[in-house]
């Protein structure tokens, strides 16, 4: 996936906002908060990307080659696709999607109303 796909995605869930921050990441927010970062640090210069996850996500997802806990966010369960080919482009999009509900599920009833996502 390249970072003008991520970001299309991305933009195409429900009530998603972007920002460009953190020495150029594309940052994915739902109401305020993050869900999603592409970004080109370190090693390789390619896209890396960086999602919230559940527990048992985050857990199997680790222990996948290419995957790492995402700097700095790991405690909150996120992780981060070092390698280009460590997950295809559907699972990567499942999982995206899947750290926007868990996002989501975590707003107040009334932002999630205010946003459009029931509730």
């Amino acid at each position: 996936m390249t970072r003008d796909e991520f970001d299309g995605f991305c933009g195409s869930l429900k009530a998603t906002t972007n920002v460009v921050q953190w020495g150029d990441a594309s940052v994915w927010k739902l109401g305020g908060k993050i869900f999603a970062i592409c970004s080109n640090w370190g090693e390789g210069r390619h896209e890396k990307f960086s999602f919230k996850c559940s527990d048992l996500t985050y857990s199997v997802l680790v222990e996948q080659p290419g995957i790492i806990p995402a700097p700095y966010l790991a405690r909150a369960r996120w992780v981060q696709i070092e390698s280009p080919d460590a997950m295809d482009d559907r699972d990567l999009r499942d999982y995206i999607r899947a750290a926007h509900e868990i996002i989501g599920g975590k707003l107040s009833k009334g932002q999630r109303r205010a946003l459009g996502l029931g509730d």
